[in-house]
């Protein structure tokens, strides 16, 4: 078993690396007030919404009561939520990324992501392959979870899209023959 702080340093430069491969487009981490982390994995975080409510994303993960490594308050690690995976979770202007790394063939290709909206709000499918957070009511869009990416260690694309049953979003990942570590991003945005 890796050493929990040797775990963190393999996430964020295997992260590191491919968000400065992808480019300046990518959200930028950064200190947001408006959101709340949990503990645990379990716990997730409490994002805003455009027109001020919260919503709750949890990381459903065989190893859910992972305590987080927090580096900065905008940056926290999850090492070992699931078999060769662990996720860094980074705080953005507008919302949050889990950026899920897969260190070999053995991790799930399935992520669930437990969403607790508040009344009123509604998850609507673009498409993108993302989901609008939708306030059922006036029709407006308060937050969007973004179609997820990923890429293996050759910054080589590999497929990436959600499937949702309820309130859950899972994310798969197809990753099989790829070059790993592979990262994968789910994306919250208000």
């Amino acid at each position: 078993m890796r050493h929990a702080q040797d775990g963190a340093a393999a996430a964020m430069n295997a992260a590191s690396r491919v968000l400065v491969a992808r480019g300046r487009n990518e959200p930028q981490e950064l200190e947001n007030p408006d959101v709340s982390w949990g503990q645990r994995a379990r716990d997730g975080v409490w994002v805003p919404t455009k027109d001020g409510q919260r919503i709750h994303i949890a990381i459903d993960a065989t190893a859910a009561d992972t305590v987080a490594q927090v580096l900065r308050p905008s940056l926290r690690v999850f090492v070992g939520v699931d078999v060769d995976t662990d996720i860094v979770a980074q705080t953005t202007a507008g919302g949050v990324r889990l950026l899920t790394v897969i260190h070999g063939a053995d991790a799930p290709t399935d992520f669930r992501f437990p969403l607790s909206l508040t009344d009123g709000l509604d998850l609507e499918s673009m498409p993108s392959g993302g989901y609008d957070v939708v306030h059922t009511r006036f029709g407006a869009t308060v937050g969007r979870l973004y179609n997820p990416w990923a890429s293996d260690a050759m910054y080589r694309q590999v497929k990436a899209d959600y499937a949702l049953e309820g309130q859950v979003i899972t994310m798969r990942v197809q990753h099989e023959g790829a070059y790993y570590p592979v990262v994968a991003d789910p994306h919250y945005s208000r």
